[in-house]
């Protein structure tokens, strides 16, 4: 049996971003731009902190 598994795409953060980027160009949301694009910066500052504390868990043992 061959299954062929697609896991590529885009996910829900980039969904979301996009989405915002939408509403914030058609003049739906009045949102400073901070905002607009806070699920990329948000998902890359969680994980800056899941990669640091691993570290320091890492380094700690």
């Amino acid at each position: 049996m061959d299954k062929k598994r697609n896991t590529g795409g885009m996910g829900f953060l980039s969904t979301l971003t996009i989405v915002f980027i939408v509403l914030k160009l058609c003049s739906v949301i009045n949102w400073p731009w901070l905002w607009v694009l806070a699920p990329m910066w948000i998902s890359i500052a969680l994980m800056f902190v899941i990669a640091l504390v691993a570290a320091i868990a890492t380094v700690l043992k």
